[in-house]
């Protein structure tokens, strides 16, 4: 369904930033749609963290133009900064400084501030209230920080690498948490390395690779185009693989003469040929339709379909840069 003016609460056009010979950010285009959590993915280095700090007016774009709740960030700061949130990838606070005394000071800041003490609770502080900020864990730092974050009830939250340092307890805990901020109705946009919690977490993603976008679109969309394996196992031979190769959507059906069978009454292992087919939309209904027609009754039949892993892997590859480059690139430059 296209979308209205009114339903877009952010968005991005041809966003450049470089530094040096650095191009960090290489054209940028998406948006982000009232009351989701979109996520933006992508190796160390890929331009996020640059992207982010554009769009929330902490750093100035070479070119492009951005639009957050209507206002430009670089000629709006000062009301786009009362209607967000941020808990960006390298925040801190003062050592000595307590739990309780940075979320008392911060809310004394904000006119209309949400209740601190509830964010305590919500966000697992409770037992570190009188803590100092240099005393906690990673994944207390973290949580520290996203409180903060929603003190002035912003309309958008940036969430960079939130859950970095949670243990997988308290990852699930802000999982719920993020979830609960989009359903009292904020926008977030979650920048992620975890393609686990962009899966479970993100109504849309956009994946971004050496500065542009790769690839955009829900996590059903984006699993669809690496497309599912079906794996067929029976006697394999040239005509049962031509029956699965002439299915609508398979791009290739292979035979692996090794595939092991373990029988259901005996369970014992056989060297009975397996039929393997790859392919793009609904392949499985469809070759087990064409089994069923052909009266082929296979001992096993299972359809793989690939994670959101698979898919950013197929299309970033499994390299990762040493650092964040586009981070690292920024540090002493002119925002």
């Amino acid at each position: 369904m296209p979308m209205t003016p009114n339903d877009v609460v952010l968005a991005v056009e041809d966003l450049r930033k470089t530094y040096g010979a650095t191009r960090a950010v290489d054209g940028v285009s998406f948006e982000v749609r009232r009351g989701e959590i979109f996520g933006i993915l992508g190796p160390n280095g890929a331009g996020k963290t640059t992207t982010v700090e554009c769009l929330q007016g902490l750093r100035r774009p070479d070119a492009g133009e951005i639009r957050i709740l209507g206002l430009d960030p670089a000629r709006d700061l000062a009301v786009v900064k009362r209607r967000i949130g941020s808990q960006l990838q390298e925040s801190a606070l003062p050592d000595r400084i307590k739990v309780w005394e940075a979320l008392d000071l911060f809310s004394a800041s904000v006119d209309g501030a949400a209740p601190w003490e509830s964010l305590i609770d919500d966000w697992g502080l409770r037992a570190k209230r009188n803590a100092q900020f240099g005393s906690l864990s990673g994944g207390q730092k973290q949580r520290l920080l996203v409180a903060l974050a929603l003190v002035n009830r912003p309309e958008v939250v940036f969430l960079d690498e939130m859950t970095t340092g949670m243990d997988p307890v308290a990852r699930r805990v802000a999982w719920s948490l993020i979830e609960r901020i989009r359903d009292d109705g904020a926008t977030v946009v979650l920048v992620t390395h975890f393609m686990d919690e962009a899966e479970r977490l993100c109504d849309r993603a956009a994946i971004i690779q050496a500065g542009k976008v790769v690839a955009i679109g829900t996590p059903d969309e984006l699993r669809s185009t690496h497309g599912d394996t079906v794996t067929v196992t029976f006697n394999g031979d040239e005509k049962d693989r031509a029956l699965a190769a002439k299915v609508q959507g398979v791009e290739s059906a292979t035979i692996d003469e090794t595939a092991a069978v373990v029988s259901p009454s005996a369970g014992a292992a056989s060297t009975e040929g397996g039929i393997e087919a790859r392919g793009r939309g609904p392949i499985g209904v469809r070759i087990a339709a064409s089994l069923a027609k052909a009266g082929r009754e296979p001992a096993d039949y299972a359809v793989t379909r690939p994670t959101l892993e698979d898919v950013y892997l197929a299309i970033t590859g499994d390299v990762d840069a040493d650092e964040d480059t586009d981070r690292h690139a920024a540090k002493g430059a002119t925002p």
